[in-house]
């Protein structure tokens, strides 16, 4: 299915650099998926640093996937390189912009892979304070998503399971399909928890 959506998305034409960026972070979002990570690294630094409208790397998710790629790689030098710059980034972009939940989780996601422990947690933590769920059913869950994911980061499992639970109680855009394909969640995969997780909501959704 992921092989199908990505041979569509090679085919799409792109007319504009506002298109083509378009494309590129599709393309990234479904690579990640198939855990090409050499392509996805190829992908993620084509993407302008300064794109013509708001996608993911213009508050650092460039960066990020950058990293999170050669992390995947075993490029451990290169990975942290890279977070280091998103996490610039995100500082830049918080002066401007403070109360942009988005900004906060994605700075939190970056502070963890950084190992900036309590200023990951203090970002995450933000982020669900500035979008929660009862205000945006649409962001808030995101950005609920994205805690849990800082957790994952962390080691803190008991925490990343208790919120995804929590999400998949509810309207969210967490699934179990894509709780098992995503490698955002691998650092939970050996964990009971998680597994009884899935087990538990896997005829659910």
């Amino acid at each position: 299915m992921a092989e199908n959506v990505l041979a569509t998305i090679n085919s799409l034409p792109a007319n504009s650099g506002e298109q083509k960026t378009d494309i590129a972070v599709a393309r990234a979002n479904i690579l990640v998926l198939l855990r090409n990570y050499g392509e996805l690294l190829q992908v993620a630094n084509s993407l302008p640093d300064n794109p013509p409208h708001n996608v993911p790397s213009d508050f650092g998710g460039k960066y990020y996937v950058i990293g999170f790629a050669q992390q995947a790689l075993n490029d451990s030098v290169g990975a942290h390189t890279a977070f280091l710059k998103a996490k610039d980034v995100a500082s830049a972009q918080l002066q401007r912009s403070p109360d942009d939940a988005r900004i906060h989780a994605q700075s939190a996601k970056v502070l963890a892979l950084l190992g900036e422990k309590d200023a990951a947690l203090f970002e995450a933590q933000r982020a669900r304070e500035l979008l929660p769920e009862n205000k945006d059913a649409f962001g808030g869950p995101e950005i609920t998503a994205a805690a849990a994911q800082v957790h994952a980061i962390l080691g803190n499992t008991g925490d990343a399971v208790k919120i995804l639970e929590e999400l998949l109680n509810r309207p969210s855009w967490i699934t179990v399909e894509g709780l098992k394909a995503d490698p955002v969640w691998d650092p939970l995969r050996s964990n009971s928890g998680f597994q009884a997780l899935l087990k538990k909501y896997g005829g659910k959704r």
